[in-house]
């Protein structure tokens, strides 16, 4: 088999690789490890069993699974038919799922058997979907009796790849629930996600991308990156971080199907040499930090290198702790969204000087634009939208005024523009304010959640916060935090106020605690900032 790509389409990058590294080992997870021919063998025989059942370029293919092989299996085997899977929230309730189902147009699902008796009670009313493979995970719930076993059929597929020629342009989509709305389907050109998220062919970040598809194998390194994505699969950072892997040679390793158990994670860092983690902040960092305060000697971990976080806050106080716990890494906070891709970031390590503040150095492609999207000039002070062109996605699938919002020609370029508000500093780095949509005005200023999480959090009895704005007649919204205690016990506003004072411009400081037992987060760790908003209007009522 050729070891020459064809094209920038992720299907034809990862033969290529899978032709020149096949007994290295692609992945490892509970169910089995594969090298890269075993994994290139098993999504070609599944993708051989869907084109038999006609399905074919542009067709949507529902994934709604806990990490597995399986899942990398699915997006593989759907590129190689021009297809497009298409990730599901596995939490999501019945209406939820008719939502996305019918947005998606889906053709096919695959889902765990888990679920199977969930996705019963939506499937008969959409039309489009018609067959369903399910993945045995011993839960011993049951579908509907038309659904099929997922291992039959991918055994049952030819090991060829006698396959359509694919093309750059063909169709990757994430679907993104951001902080408000239904979620919305983001489309990318594969060669655009490549370049924009999964690594460019330079996931050392020292040659450049690649400017040929052919090039790609002449990158593959000695020593293959090792990555633990600890998010699950249907969001977009733990998608880009695993093709990352697949499209270097190297290895991702899930620790434990569908479940963040620390120990589990540190287990696995140390069994496979993992030399980077992927978390999402401190609602991920905070278990695996306390994990391994009570097991200091137990793992391994002088190989893991890096500790990438992004899409919710990773405070200073967190930081520290994980890097005094780990001497040898050094943290990586990265700036993106499933609208940008991976547009910047920020490193952090021990005995680094930290200034605490979000400030990113960007790619080239980035710029911050006023509301007349004229670009802001560095050091002006002026606030305005991140903003971000070259390879940008195509728009929101069947959503074009949405995407007419986000998605805009300036002078001749197209940029996304996905609502983060940011300021370009003296020396051209980005500070992030926070997305305009959950800021909050409080008698004519603006405060940005992130910030005062950040240093609410910076309180030793603080393990969680969420902060939101709620109806004020005095100064139209007022500060609210809503946390989860250490001690599980109820802290008076009062007693934040004063500790938040030195940290906190007055307009910021809280004017409402609300404690609960736990915070509600999304599996991959962000915010629910509706959640938030109701619990606090609940709890203050």
């Amino acid at each position: 088999m050729s070891t020459t790509a064809r094209s920038f389409n992720l299907a034809d990058l990862f033969e290529s690789v899978a032709s020149a590294v096949p007994a290295r080992t692609a992945i490892v997870s509970e169910e089995r490890r594969l090298t890269y021919q075993q994994l290139d063998e098993r999504a070609t025989r599944l993708a051989s069993c869907w084109q038999a059942q006609g399905i074919g370029r542009n067709d949507h293919i529902g994934l709604q699974l806990r990490n597995g092989s399986e899942y990398m299996e699915c997006m593989l085997a759907a590129y190689k038919l021009r297809a497009v899977p298409i990730n599901i929230n596995f939490h999501y309730v019945e209406g939820e799922l008719a939502y996305l189902y019918q947005d998606a147009d889906m053709v096919a699902l695959v889902t765990h058997q888990s679920f199977a008796a969930r996705v019963a009670q939506v499937t008969p009313d959409i039309e489009a979907l018609r067959l369903v493979y399910v993945v045995a995970d011993g839960s011993g719930k049951e579908g509907n009796a038309d659904y099929l076993d997922y291992e039959s059929a991918l055994a049952g597929g030819a090991a060829d790849r006698t396959f359509p020629p694919r093309d750059s342009d063909d169709i990757y989509i994430v679907y993104t629930g951001g902080t408000t709305g239904m979620p919305k389907g983001v489309m990318w050109h594969h060669r655009d996600i490549f370049f924009a998220a999964m690594g460019g062919g330079d996931v050392q970040q020292t040659e450049g991308p690649i400017t040929a598809p052919e090039q790609l194998v002449e990158r593959i390194g000695d020593e293959p990156l090792v990555i633990l994505p600890t998010p699950p699969f249907m969001h977009a950072a733990a998608q880009w971080s695993a093709f990352t892997a697949l499209l270097s040679g190297g290895k991702i390793v899930i620790p434990s199907r569908g479940k963040f158990i620390a120990e589990d994670i540190w287990q696995a860092v140390n069994d496979e040499g993992v030399s980077m983690m992927v978390i999402v902040g401190d609602a991920m960092a905070n278990p695996l930090i306390d994990c391994l305060a009570v097991h200091p000697e137990r793992w391994d971990t002088s190989a893991l290198l890096v500790v990438a976080s992004g899409g919710a806050l990773f405070s200073p106080a967190t930081k520290e702790r994980l890097l005094a716990l780990t001497p040898g890494t050094m943290i990586l906070d990265g700036l993106g969204s499933s609208e940008t891709g991976l547009m910047g970031s920020k490193v952090s390590a021990r005995g680094a000087p930290d200034d605490d503040e979000p400030r990113f150095m960007v790619n080239p492609h980035m710029t911050v634009l006023d509301e007349d999207n004229q670009s802001i000039s560095p050091g002006s002070g002026k606030m305005g939208y991140l903003a971000r062109k070259g390879h940008v996605p195509i728009g929101y699938y069947n959503a074009p005024e949405k995407s007419a919002a986000t998605f805009v020609v300036v002078d001749g370029e197209r940029w996304a523009i996905p609502g983060d508000l940011a300021t370009v500093l003296a020396d051209g780095s980005i500070f992030l304010h926070g997305r305009g949509s959950v800021s909050i005005n409080t008698g004519g200023e603006k405060v940005f959640p992130e910030e005062v999480e950040s240093r609410v959090k910076e309180h030793d009895d603080i393990l969680d916060v969420v902060v939101v704005g709620l109806d004020d007649e005095r100064y139209g919204e007022k500060v609210v935090v809503v946390c989860q205690t250490r001690s599980g016990e109820a802290m008076s506003l009062e007693h934040l106020r004063e500790f938040c004072r030195s940290r906190l411009a007055n307009y910021k400081m809280p004017r409402e605690v609300v404690c609960l037992a736990a915070i509600k987060r999304s599996p991959a760790g962000k915010a629910d900032y509706p959640w938030a908003k109701q619990a606090a209007l609940e709890a203050l009522e």
